[in-house]
């Protein structure tokens, strides 16, 4: 039988569906124990991925050679979402339309980025549970061809992302492709901090998340991309700290955090709690999400005992708390999103933002923790997948 408080945990509260807010007691067990609590919650559907991805092989990048690159074989490449051909110049540049994605662009590198951060998190999320080193060995496996072996590994840059046909081999935009390997960091850091990766290992590991990790401050589009003022700029910061608590980049955290509270706090974040820059886009309700998951996980990632950024506030009162304030009422009913619907994919969100689990352990607040546990795991529209790159709770916790 699960005790009481696990019970309020897996119930689906009348109090959060209308929206109130409820705090919960500091002795709470999932607040007091979120990793033991989570871990049953999360259990069953972890193995049962896991068992799946023991009988997946490691393939990186190499495995598909993309014929439109300026880059080699090593160099990560994909096409431009939004861009399609011209029909007043069908072999001239492509040009934008925005929020649509054109399905005949090149995305086998980026499905191939996913599907690690896919297996990857779920193996390592499984060794926590079950520590049974097969789980982490094959993990390994995956580490080791991406970021390690000479003849399968990624060059460390994202220098060819979002290419435009006859206007660019590569954009600043582009570096939100590797939002998908902040889980696959943590993963890596997980199974390293539990003694399951060996010193060759981990020295490689290491080696590339750095090199990647400069590559995004130095490098030209690495900077372009930082300086963002939209959901890139939030997804930049995840990047630059989920690499630098691998790589124990103190320096580099501290930037991190200095720099949501001095700039993107104040650029995205309306006195309402809404992000205006994602409400006037073709897809205001994802990106709406996509961006407070991307908030939410930096303060996960970033908050320490002296500057929690969950209840930081701006001078004039501004907060992150409000922003999941405001859309939890849109999470919780769609029908009630008074703005307009997305060009695509508004029929397949909301799905289990992460976070919303977050937000209820940082706020005490079992309203977010119940609509977190209602929603759907692990959504199979590809569109969907891709904007959802943080699906392991346990390894965050």
């Amino acid at each position: 039988m699960l005790h009481l408080s696990r019970r309020r945990f897996l119930a689906l509260s009348t109090a959060a569906l209308a929206g109130s807010r409820k705090t919960l007691a500091v002795e709470d067990e999932l607040i007091v124990h979120p990793a033991k609590v989570l871990a049953e919650f999360e259990r069953s559907r972890v193995l049962r991925a896991a068992r799946h991805y023991l009988g997946e092989v490691p393939k990186t990048i190499v495995a598909v050679a993309a014929p439109n690159s300026a880059g080699g074989l090593h160099d990560y490449y994909s096409d431009a979402d939004y861009f399609w051909p011209d029909p007043k110049n069908p072999n001239g540049p492509y040009i934008n339309r925005d929020g649509e994605s054109n399905p005949a662009n090149f995305n086998a590198h980026r499905e191939l980025m996913i599907r690690l951060s896919i297996q990857v998190a779920a193996l390592a999320a499984a060794w926590t549970v079950t520590k049974k080193r097969e789980f982490a060995d094959h993990g390994t496996a995956h580490l080791r061809a991406w970021f390690i072996t000479a003849a399968t590994r990624m060059n460390p840059n994202l220098q060819y992302a979002q290419a435009v046909h006859g206007l660019s081999t590569g954009r600043s935009w582009g570096i939100i492709d590797t939002l998908h390997l902040a889980e696959v960091a943590q993963a890596a850091t997980v199974l390293h901090r539990d003694g399951v990766l060996s010193a060759n290992d981990w020295q490689g590991i290491h080696e590339w998340f750095g090199e990647y990790l400069s590559w995004l401050q130095t490098s030209e589009p690495g900077q372009k991309e930082r300086d963002a003022k939209n959901n890139h700029g939030s997804c930049w910061i995840v990047q630059a700290a989920a690499f630098a608590r691998l790589t124990g980049d103190t320096a580099v955290a501290q930037t991190c955090r200095q720099r949501l509270k001095s700039v993107e706090f104040p650029t995205q974040i309306a006195h309402d709690g809404s992000f205006p820059l994602e409400l006037a886009r073709t897809k205001p309700y994802g990106y709406a999400l996509f961006n407070l998951d991307a908030l939410g996980m930096a303060a996960q990632i970033l908050s320490v005992p002296s500057d929690n950024l969950w209840t930081y506030r701006l001078p004039d009162g501004r907060e992150l708390r409000a922003c999941f304030d405001f859309m939890k009422p849109f999470v919780v009913d769609k029908a009630k999103w008074p703005y307009a619907h997305d060009v695509q994919y508004f029929d397949d969100l909301p799905v289990r933002q992460p976070s919303f689990l977050f937000a209820g352990f940082a706020y005490r607040d079992d309203g977010y923790l119940n609509l977190w546990r209602r929603l759907d795991p692990d959504p199979t529209v590809a569109e969907v997948i891709r904007n959802h790159p943080f699906r392991q709770p346990l390894l965050w916790i």
